[in-house]
């Protein structure tokens, strides 16, 4: 996993599993530039000693998006991986469903995707590159809890295998990673939380994953960036178009009973 003279983006990078992708590309010698809405200064030291570089970036917004891939371009015009991390969820009835919110998960998670593709692909086209979009398990089988969510990351599965055609010829492979249920994030621990009862609502999410339920833990953020680490690597240059399920087996079916 040797990613020495790479250069890299991740988006929502200030905290778990963006966090923990930029990490691993930059410990693998990536050059790493971050972009993300929020900061969290503790994050400055370890990105410092590892060399990543963070920028303020709203990946729904095309001159933020335009600002973070200039800063990431080598002096020779390269960009070699983009990481579409950045993402938000929505638990809420389609009828309880504002068109604000609609639009804020669809351009968060589909826009800002769309966007940095469509600025980063010309700098790769001259020599190929990999990008990978975070999904969700979400987007491989229906869920009743969050379907404007489930919709934004089916469309972004949908989304990848056609940029995983159009741009097979230039050499740039296209992927999915569709975590769930990952326990160190701060999207899983606010839905927990909003349940009202914290340990049940973590032990059901536990128990709605066979191997969850099986090892009595949710996945880790660094379990996830593993797999966007290999899927950035020369390891895995015919691999494109496909969507790597990091959840349990949760997308399977229903879980035998303990």
């Amino acid at each position: 996993m040797n990613l020495e003279g790479k250069i890299a983006i991740v988006t929502g990078a200030s905290y778990g599993i963006g966090r923990a992708t930029a990490i691993a590309l930059a410990r693998a010698g990536a050059d790493v530039v971050c972009g993300d809405i929020e900061t969290n200064d503790e994050n400055d030291e370890l990105f410092a000693e590892l060399g990543i570089f963070h920028r303020p970036c709203d990946i729904t917004d095309e001159s933020d998006v335009v600002g973070l891939v200039e800063q990431a371009v080598s002096p020779s015009g390269n960009l070699d991986i983009l990481v579409n991390n950045a993402g938000v969820g929505l638990v809420k009835q389609i009828p309880d469903v504002t068109e604000a919110e609609w639009d804020h998960v669809m351009g968060v998670n589909l826009k800002g995707a769309f966007l940095c593709c469509k600025h980063v692909i010309p700098y790769m086209q001259p020599s190929g590159g990999s990008i990978i979009n975070l999904a969700s398990n979400a987007g491989l089988l229906p869920r009743a809890h969050d379907p404007v969510y489930s919709t934004s990351k089916g469309a972004l599965v949908a989304f990848t295998k056609s940029l995983a055609l159009c741009h097979a010829k230039d050499r740039i492979r296209v992927n999915t990673v569709c975590p769930g249920p990952v326990g160190d994030t701060r999207m899983m621990l606010r839905d927990l939380e909003a349940t009202g009862d914290f340990d049940a609502a973590y032990q059901a999410t536990i128990a709605a994953s066979p191997m969850a339920l099986s090892q009595g833990r949710m996945i880790h953020v660094e379990e996830i960036a593993e797999a966007v680490l290999y899927l950035a690597s020369d390891a895995a240059q015919f691999i494109t178009g496909t969507d790597i399920a990091i959840d349990g087996g949760k997308s399977l079916g229903v879980p035998p009973k303990a």
